[in-house]
């Protein structure tokens, strides 16, 4: 069972103040001894992201390098899934909800020397809303109606009604707060705010930044130097640790592996929580995908629990709906419709499919979860006649020719961002599913201002994916990072979309 951990959104009526905190809350095992300064950290990733910018792309491999490490946010979910304060120390909350006013620290610079202000917090909105940007989630800022510089420390923001959303969508990797002066490099070679200051890119090898020295909050980062390395292969990986070319796998040991690493004194496996739904995609608005019929019996001819096992080793935690547990809405709907091939057999028959059918697979070519997942799921699917061909493509061509064009029947892929359910009101995203009645519940959740009322209709809201069998929702993907034993204080968890390197250090 996941551990649950609980992020709070404060979304109340009344004003609203945050004292001084520094940026994030140091883990137990920091607190034990005094973090040490200096050394050389070197974290391996699977994927290589398209780019640094991470509020024209889609893909999460951006966030992971950037988000925290280099580029900042007003707000930042912390280790503990909590929204707490980030370039902002303080801000507060009109009584009718619609200003915020926030208040930035003093001293932030951005890398190339530049001061960062209020100035810059409204130019980095404003461009997330100007359609020329191509800003792929502007839809979470859409309800800001204007921003004004106060002073030059201090933004207010008015949007056109309440949002509950709103303060938790600030936190995101897409709200990052970037330089006027510096627009031009953000794609790479971003001059942020961060603790680390980007210095290389290496295409097809990896990401280097170093230690911010003008870093606004005192103390941190302890680290000198951060390299993102990207290794496709997890074998490769796991190789590169025990060969000490890499000290921490940040978001891709192989499940299998945990166990194995975990007897080897030189390291340690940190066993947590991703909010990473793994699904298999379905495209709603293609043949046989477009009866609800055809759906269902695909959900029902699919044993999630082996899937589980067969691809991460039985670490994830089976979903039924779109939402994973470490959100306070998630309602546990994984035993709603069970494993059931005579059912998912007559579904087929009465949809006009007695024998099955054929269809294509599509999976991603550097997430191995992805490729176990639909070997699994292709053989399940061939017991009721469903024949799959599975096509394995690379991860740009995934972006272009699925996610933004919607060219497949089937795929298996992780949505590793928080809180994103609302996706599925969007009739033009790549499911292509088109619903008056989620959509409807999705305007109630985001103008409720009752707590326990908006927990209502997101238990309504999931319930209803459920029920239409939109996607086949797999499992939440498990964090299982792994280290050599010096490396201290790393996130053990994974509720938001980072690998922050911020107070992390070398033991000695």
């Amino acid at each position: 069972m996941i551990k649950q951990a609980h992020w709070k959104k404060w979304g109340g009526l009344s004003l609203i103040f945050f004292g001084l905190i520094l940026w994030g809350i140091l883990s137990s095992e920091a607190l034990a001894q005094k973090p040490i300064y200096g050394g050389i950290l070197t974290i391996a990733l699977s994927a290589e992201p398209p780019g640094l910018d991470p509020t024209t792309s889609p893909a999460a491999t951006i966030k992971r390098v950037v988000h925290y490490n280099m580029l900042e946010s007003l707000l930042k979910v912390d280790r503990h899934g909590k929204v707490v304060p980030g370039l902002a120390k303080s801000y507060n909350i009109s009584k009718e909800g619609r200003e915020y006013t926030f208040n930035l620290n003093q001293g932030i610079k951005f890398h190339d020397g530049n001061p960062c202000t209020a100035e810059d917090v409204k130019f980095s909105f404003e461009r997330l809303l100007d359609p020329k940007t191509a800003a792929v989630n502007r839809k979470y800022y859409v309800g800001v109606e204007s921003i004004q510089v106060v002073n030059p420390l201090t933004v207010k923001f008015s949007v056109k009604k309440f949002d509950s959303n709103f303060l938790f969508n600030l936190a995101r990797g897409d709200a990052v707060i970037v330089s006027r002066q510096a627009i031009d490099r953000l794609k790479s070679q971003p001059v942020g705010t961060g603790p680390f200051r980007f210095v290389e890119w290496k295409r097809g090898d990896s990401v280097v930044m170093v230690r911010n020295p003008d870093y606004y909050i005192k103390g941190i980062p302890y680290l000198d130097k951060v390299v993102f390395k990207f290794i496709p292969d997890p074998s490769a990986q796991l190789a590169a640790l025990r060969a000490g070319d890499v000290d921490v796998l940040a978001y891709d040991l192989s499940p299998e592996n945990a166990p194995m690493l975990e007897k080897d004194p030189r390291f340690k496996v940190l066993k947590g929580h991703t909010t990473t739904d793994v699904i298999m995609a379905i495209n709603n608005s293609r043949k046989p995908f477009n009866d609800p019929r055809v759906r269902q019996a695909v959900t029902l001819a699919i044993d999630r629990k082996a899937v589980i096992e067969g691809a991460v080793a039985g670490y994830g935690s089976p979903i039924g709906s779109h939402m994973d547990p470490t959100n306070p809405y998630y309602i546990d709907l994984s035993g709603l419709y069970p494993y059931n091939l005579e059912k998912a057999k007559k579904l087929l028959a009465e949809a006009g499919y007695p024998n099955g059918f054929e269809a294509v697979l599509k999976l991603p070519e550097p997430y191995a979860y992805a490729r176990r997942s639909g070997e699994i799921i292709a053989d399940q699917l061939s017991k009721v006649g469903i024949k799959l061909t599975i096509e394995v493509i690379q991860w740009g061509q995934w972006i272009d020719r699925i996610f933004k064009n919607a060219e497949y029947d089937l795929t298996v892929i992780g949505h590793a961002e928080p809180f994103d359910i609302e996706i599925y009101g969007r009739p033009n995203y790549y499911f292509r599913y088109n619903s008056s009645k989620f959509q409807e519940l999705m305007k109630k959740a985001e103008g409720e201002m009752n707590e326990q009322a908006r927990k209502k209709i997101y238990e309504q809201a999931q319930r209803l994916l459920a029920d239409d069998f939109v996607n086949v929702y797999l499992f939440i993907y498990p964090a299982l990072p792994a280290m050599k034993k010096e490396v201290m204080n790393w996130w053990k968890d994974y509720p938001t979309i980072a690998a922050d390197a911020t107070e992390v250090y070398l033991q000695r």
